[in-house]
């Protein structure tokens, strides 16, 4: 090997590092999006059901009042 194909070949090198940083920059903030995404369904989820179970309560309110009427 000589000396112009070590350097174009230490060239790439550096670029494939440059790359895989970049990449490895990425994945890690994806990730920390995918978990506060998690957390906000999860928050969703249980506001969802705490409105279901309270509609579900005036429901049954309203039922029983009618019935008594």
């Amino acid at each position: 090997m000589d000396e112009q194909q070590i350097i174009a070949l230490e060239r790439k090198i550096d670029e494939l590092i440059k790359l895989c940083d970049t990449l490895n920059g990425e994945n890690h903030g994806l990730k920390s999006k995918e978990s506060n995404w998690l957390l906000e369904r999860a928050r969703l989820i249980e506001k969802n059901e705490l409105a279901r179970s309270k509609i579900e309560a005036m429901i049954i309110r309203l039922k029983s009042m009618e019935q008594n009427a």
